[in-house]
């Protein structure tokens, strides 16, 4: 072969080979969340949702007057209320960690704004309270969290001081 011919194979493949990487023609395709189309729910498991949203308040303001719910942010927190509660501000003060409903409630913006006006960011994008990064509870303590729902939620009547 000669050098014309091999410096035009070379030429040949390289842009053959470009023209593949800009189509992306070899390449796998991307994954993607497949586009979830909604389904409305019925009229009996809304109701049923409302039921649970509204029972889990009146927990939630029964905790508040015992003083064992103090949240930080809007809304009713159905992971605190559900573990027996949680005083937030104590927790997010002392650098001890949020619980998640508190945790993705203030990344959502639904601080109080007591809490909204000590928030801020650091330069990696994560939220801070008083210069210090807000975490989740340690494992040990979610771990607590989920056993004592679940004593919780095998509780007879009346059988709540045992």
């Amino acid at each position: 072969m000669t050098k014309w011919a091999r410096g035009c194979g070379v030429v040949g493949l390289m842009a053959f080979g470009y023209v593949l990487g800009a189509t992306g023609t070899l390449f796998p395709s991307r994954a993607s969340a497949q586009a979830k189309q909604e389904q409305p729910l019925t009229d009996d498991t809304a109701l049923k949702v409302k039921g649970a949203i509204d029972s889990v308040g009146t927990a939630g303001a029964a905790l508040q007057n015992e003083q064992k719910l103090m949240p930080i942010t809007t809304g009713t927190n159905a992971f605190a209320v559900l573990s027996g509660g949680v005083n937030a501000a104590e927790d997010l003060e002392s650098g001890r960690g949020v619980d998640p409903e508190t945790f993705a409630a203030l990344y959502a913006g639904l601080a109080t704004d007591e809490i909204k006006s000590k928030l801020d960011k650091d330069e990696n994008g994560r939220l801070t309270y008083n210069g210090k990064v807000v975490t989740l509870y340690s494992i040990s303590r979610l771990k607590h969290m989920f056993a004592e729902r679940e004593r919780l939620a095998i509780l007879k009547a009346g059988s709540a001081k045992e």
